[in-house]
C-alpha cells in the first residue's frame, strides 16, 4: 500500500511540476510526510525536483528568461540568511499561518483581477521572498507563482524561468540540508526508486501543457496557490 501511494504521489507531482513549473514540494512534501522523516521527505523532493528542472533545461532554454531569472537568483541569496534566522527565532506555527493567510488573500485577489506591474525592483524582491521561503519553511514557490500569476506572464516564460531558478534555489537547498542535518540512505534508495516515476511524469507533463492554454494554464495555479494556503493553515490548525 505505502508502495502505490508512493507511486502516486511522485507521478501526480511530476506531471504537475513539468505541465506548470510549480508545484512538485507544493504537492508531494505534505504526502511524503506521511511515509518519511521530516528530512527525509524534503530531501526527496529536493533530489527529485532537481532531476525534473535538470531533463527539461535544455528543452525550455529557450523561455527562459534570463533577466529576470538573474535578479531572482540575486534577490534569493538575500532572502535565504534571512529565512534561516526567521527559523531560528520565529515560532514555526504561527510562521506558517500568517504564510496561509496571506497566500489566500492574495490567491483570492488574483481571481478578482488583481494585477501586479513587473519591475526589476519587484523581481529582486520576489526572489529574497522565495529565498527565504525555502530556508524557513522549503516551500520557494508561491511567492513566484502569486508575481508571475499577477503580471500575467506567459505559461511558456513561466514554466522556464522558475525551472531554471530551481535549478539554482533547490541545490543550494539540498546542500545545506545534507550539512545541518545530515543525510540517510533511505533519501538515496527512494529517490533512485523514483527516477523511472519521474520521467514517466516528465512525458506526460510535456504532452498536458501543450494542450492547456493560458487561461486553463492560470486556473491551475490559482488551484495550486489555493491548495498551499489551505494546507499550511490546516497543518497549523491540526
Amino acid at each position: 500500500m505505502e508502495v502505490l501511494l508512493f507511486i502516486a504521489i511522485i507521478l501526480t507531482a511530476s506531471v504537475l511540476q513539468t505541465s506548470t513549473g510549480f508545484g512538485f514540494s507544493i504537492l508531494a512534501t505534505p504526502f511524503l510526510l506521511l511515509l518519511f522523516s521530516v528530512s527525509d521527505a524534503i530531501q526527496i523532493n529536493l533530489v527529485l525536483s532537481l532531476i525534473i528542472s535538470s531533463a527539461l533545461i535544455t528543452k525550455i532554454r529557450n523561455d527562459i528568461d534570463f533577466d529576470i531569472l538573474k535578479r531572482l537568483i540575486i534577490g534569493s541569496i538575500a532572502g535565504m540568511p534571512i529565512g534561516i534566522a526567521v527559523f531560528v527565532l520565529v515560532d514555526m506555527q504561527k510562521l506558517k499561518l500568517g504564510i496561509s493567510l496571506v497566500i489566500l488573500l492574495l490567491t483570492v485577489l488574483l481571481i478578482l483581477s488583481l494585477r501586479i506591474r513587473r519591475t526589476n525592483g519587484r523581481d529582486f524582491l520576489f526572489g529574497g521572498l522565495s529565498g527565504s521561503l525555502t530556508t524557513s519553511i522549503g516551500m520557494p514557490g508561491p511567492p513566484l507563482l502569486l508575481y508571475f500569476s499577477g503580471t500575467e506572464t506567459l505559461k511558456e516564460k513561466l514554466r522556464g524561468t522558475t525551472l531554471a531558478f530551481y535549478l539554482f534555489i533547490y541545490s543550494v537547498s539540498l546542500v545545506l540540508q545534507i550539512i545541518f542535518t545530515g543525510t540517510h540512505t533511505t533519501v538515496w534508495v527512494s529517490s533512485a526508486m523514483a527516477i523511472p516515476i519521474v520521467l514517466l511524469g516528465l512525458y506526460l507533463g510535456q504532452r498536458l501543457f501543450h494542450r492547456i492554454d493560458q487561461r486553463t494554464f492560470r486556473y491551475v495555479t490559482y488551484a495550486i496557490l489555493l491548495f498551499t494556503g489551505l494546507y499550511l493553515l490546516f497543518d497549523n490548525l491540526s
